[in-house]
């Protein structure tokens, strides 16, 4: 059985008047996974209804995970996900549509200036426990980690060479904006979170702040150039045979006629990063 007409992500629904239980359509997509592509592939989902009456599309997040059990049970026409496939997901197929940095984040009010890769171990592991030792003003470091299962920590682990049970974490979240909301309400926490995401939300006024990683800001514009160490491709998957809605849909957000959404979510056009 088809979901309801929903584009769901993060932990509500956003309904449109074309998602209606009066609405019908002769098509319907499913995508199911990453909170990070959720938000980007609900817009561009909306703009396809919009192009070609008759199809109804259902955004949901859950996890990259999710969508990479959901594509390969059959559970969802379409996966998403925020990082990149390992060796035994290869099974699958990714079709990038838009990249990705991964930033740490602190409250607004945290004076630190920037962090080497060594001292967000040291971090991480608890090995650093205030934050006067890391340059910062002093006080109670917070560590705030991504749950099993999220593309996001699988990214950070793979990148700063840690092992998941030496992660000494004080909090546990799932989706990007549980994180940023935690570190809005904690002054001495840290995460890590998408570039997009934290952005988006620091220009709503979220008082949370992107630090600088290796000398290099946190920022889509350092994605882009190829400078920011830290990036991630966000994918959509297929297996087996592709339908033909499946694939249409996937050459519709890959084109460069979407890149005006990709950018309103403060990610990378793939045509737009360095040495592609």
């Amino acid at each position: 059985m088809k979901l309801p007409s929903l584009l769901c992500f993060a932990l509500g629904a956003l309904v449109s008047p074309s998602c209606s239980p009066e609405a019908k359509a002769s098509q319907v997509l499913v995508l199911t996974g990453s909170s990070t592509v959720a938000p980007l592939a609900a817009e561009i989902a909306l703009r396809y209804e919009q192009q070609h009456p008759g199809v109804r599309i259902d955004v949901q997040s859950g996890g990259s995970s999710r969508g990479i059990a959901d594509v390969r049970l059959g559970h969802a026409d379409l996966g998403m996900a925020s990082r990149e496939l390992v060796e035994s997901e290869m099974d699958l197929t990714a079709h990038t549509i838009a990249r990705d940095g991964v930033a740490l984040i602190v409250h607004r009010d945290n004076d630190l200036a920037g962090l080497s890769s060594d001292q967000v171990r040291s971090i991480f592991r608890g090995e650093v426990t205030n934050w006067s030792d890391v340059g910062g003003s002093g006080g109670e470091i917070i560590v705030v980690n991504k749950a099993e299962g999220r593309a996001t920590l699988t990214v950070f682990l793979e990148h700063f060479g840690l092992g998941p049970r030496e992660i000494a974490a004080d909090v546990i979240v799932g989706e990007n904006e549980q994180a940023i909301k935690t570190i809005a309400g904690a002054p001495g926490a840290i995460a890590y979170v998408s570039i997009g995401t934290a952005e988006v939300d620091q220009a709503a006024g979220v008082p949370v702040r992107r630090v600088i990683l290796e000398g290099v800001p946190a920022a889509s514009e350092e994605v882009a150039l190829g400078l920011y160490p830290l990036v991630r491709p966000l994918n959509l998957l297929t297996t087996g045979e592709v339908p033909e809605l499946a694939a249409a849909f996937i050459a519709f957000a890959r084109h460069a006629d979407q890149g005006d959404l990709v950018l309103a979510e403060s990610f990378v056009p793939v045509s737009n990063t360095a040495g592609e």
